[in-house]
């Protein structure tokens, strides 16, 4: 049998909100912990409002940046109007 082996990852997270601060942003700092919990590095953490460009802009960066192997969103989908995040990142996939 095949032994696999962990290779961690070096993960940023991208909280996108129009209300979220370093202090009330429970889910990214929740993320954060969990993947550094399981073994992985935080790259960078970073809010930006709901707004494609901004999030457009960071994922960006970050898909360039040969220091990140994943991004992880979290906010930006509920139903409102300014709630964009699907859009921003899905012409970059």
């Amino acid at each position: 049998m095949t032994e696999r082996r962990f290779i961690p990852l070096s993960i940023a997270i991208l909280t996108v909100s129009d209300t979220r601060t370093e202090a009330t942003d429970i889910s990214g700092r929740l993320l954060a912990e969990r993947l550094e919990q399981a073994g992985h590095r935080l790259a960078e953490k970073t809010i930006v409002p709901d707004d494609i460009y901004h999030v457009r802009a960071v994922v960006s960066g970050w898909i360039a940046d040969p220091q990140v192997n994943a991004i992880i969103t979290t906010g930006g989908t509920g139903v409102t109007g300014r709630d964009g995040t699907p859009e921003a990142v899905r012409p970059l996939l």
